[in-house]
């Protein structure tokens, strides 16, 4: 084992966990000065100290000792509500993107995944953002019709979507910038329509914000527009939208383009303001009327729109362990990590499936025999 103990290992162990310092000093028997010391590389811990923490933080003691992984700089990090957001919220968040990071670049050791094919367009005004959404449609072929699963255009793209369990609502949604873009989708009391605007607004980041630090009022608003632009373009959702000459809305009409596009009737308001297809006064009265439906958290139709489940993480683990011969607990171990560090980005039925009896034989597998292989559309050729 290396003898330099990487104190940013530390930190990134206690705040994946939702630990304070105190409580980590607490359980190691030590002081909340001193394990500050040890994160920021003031001192060093003996071999007994760093295998207590190792065990408490459910890693193996020479994560502490590896010097050849590279955080993720916030930058890279996209926060919807960051200025709301708790500062132990956003460091769970971003603990937990690293070492979903560090998962996603073990399995490219593996796999050929579906290559990067987000375009970066930087923008200046609302036009900009309209060409940039309407672009990345014509790029992914995806017409301007509506979109049947974003999660899986997403993942066609290059990116993986997945959700961190135990992060604050306070945290909408967040997205990581990297040569393997992550999407992360907070479900609590989210239902499909605006999750899939999640997505798009998180796609919006990729494609006009790369480099730059997010969550201002200005990037949030441009990833808005992008998000309804995206989700329904302005060419075929103006034909759609039901009002009157008079400027009366058709409320079952417009249940009914809600499940043909899949979008909110409060989204779709918004965009026909955007597109001038209502007046201030007309967007108001729209947003009242959902209010007093009790519709503004939960709208009737959302029950009868399925939630989109990501399936690229789930159906690479599974081909990395049937090709490798390798179980959860080894890739975890390739991460230093124990196994629960990594389940809770996997499904449970994918967990189940993979969790075999302790007799049971695994036979290692070639890499050589998986290295042609390629993802095409999420599915193995």
């Amino acid at each position: 084992m290396e003898t330099f103990f990487v104190g940013s290992n530390l930190r990134l162990a206690r705040t994946f966990q939702g630990l304070t310092l105190e409580e980590v000093a607490e359980q190691v028997g030590k002081s909340k000065q001193f394990i500050h010391k040890l994160e920021t590389n003031l001192d060093q811990p003996t071999e007994g100290l760093a295998s207590l923490l190792a065990d408490r933080l459910d890693v193996y003691p020479d994560f502490f000792y590896d010097r050849h992984s590279i955080d993720i700089v916030e930058d890279q990090f996209h926060f919807r509500k960051l200025r709301t957001t708790k500062v132990a919220s956003k460091q769970k968040a971003l603990a937990k993107g690293e070492v979903f990071k560090r998962l996603v670049d073990f399995l490219e050791t593996k796999l050929d995944l579906p290559k990067y094919d987000f375009i970066d367009r930087p923008v200046s005004c609302l036009e900009d953002i309209e060409v940039a959404a309407e672009n990345l449609r014509s790029h992914l072929s995806l017409g301007v019709g509506p979109i049947q699963n974003i999660t899986r255009v997403a993942e066609n793209a290059g990116a993986f979507v997945t959700t961190f369990q135990g992060i604050s609502s306070e945290v909408d949604a967040l997205s990581i910038s990297a040569s393997r873009p992550v999407i992360v989708r907070n479900e609590v009391d989210r239902y499909s329509c605006r999750l899939r605007f999640d997505i798009a607004h998180e796609i919006g980041h990729f494609v006009m914000h790369g480099g730059m630090i997010t969550g201002d009022r200005a990037t949030e608003s441009e990833a808005n527009r992008f998000g309804g632009a995206f989700l329904l373009p302005r060419s075929s959702f103006a034909k759609e939208f039901p009002v009157s000459a008079s400027g009366r809305i058709s409320w079952k009409s417009l249940s009914e383009v809600k499940l043909r596009w899949k979008s909110s009737k409060a989204s779709m308001l918004m965009r026909a303001r955007q597109l001038c297809l209502l007046d201030d006064h007309q967007l108001r009265g729209g947003i009242i009327k959902l209010k007093n439906d009790c519709e503004a958290k939960k709208e009737a139709e959302d029950d009868s729109i399925e939630i989109e489940r990501p399936v690229l993480l789930d159906k690479a683990i599974r081909l990395v362990t049937r090709h490798y011969g390798l179980s959860l607990d080894d890739i975890a171990r390739a991460l230093k990590v124990k196994t629960s560090y990594i389940t809770e980005f996997i499904s449970q039925d994918t967990i189940d499936e993979l969790t075999l009896p302790s007799n049971v034989v695994r036979f290692p597998a070639i890499r050589q025999s998986l290295e042609r292989q390629q993802y095409v559309n999420g599915v193995v050729v």
